[in-house]
């Protein structure tokens, strides 16, 4: 960073990542409460054939815990979460997605705005699945 760089505010990036393809379903999201996590799951139920059980791997934060979110699962058998230590070998695989998001799109950018840094994300996770391969 700069003497003259200033932060224009962050995004929740809700991340999907299929294992087996390589493609992501993800969303920006303002804030990370439960609310925001039930429509993420909400988007990749409407996004996924209706015929796959889901297994999706997540850290232990108190919002992928919440009463709301516990009620939604019981409703939806196919979702089967697997907690995971904050450290876990299987989140590396997410953070290495993320790693890639930086240094491919935001890191250069000139972002102003939350609401070009969400475009920007948008945009990275559109052409990423356009082509997207399983990390090895």
């Amino acid at each position: 960073m700069t003497h003259d760089y200033r932060r224009h505010g962050t995004t929740t990036l809700f991340a999907a990542l299929n294992v087996l393809d390589g493609t992501v379903i993800g969303t920006c999201k303002r804030r990370h409460r439960h609310k925001e996590f039930l429509a993420f799951l909400k988007q990749i139920d409407r996004n996924t054939p209706k015929d796959l059980d889901l297994h999706l791997v997540l850290d232990n934060y108190g919002t992928h815990k919440h009463p709301n979110v516990r009620a939604w699962i019981a409703e939806h058998e196919r979702f089967v979460l697997h907690f995971v230590p904050t450290s876990c070998s299987w989140l590396n695989l997410v953070e290495r997605f993320f790693a890639e998001i930086t240094n491919k799109a935001i890191r250069r950018g000139a972002i102003d705005s939350f609401v070009q840094l969400e475009d920007t994300i948008g945009d990275y996770l559109r052409l990423h699945n356009r082509d997207a391969k399983p990390f090895e």
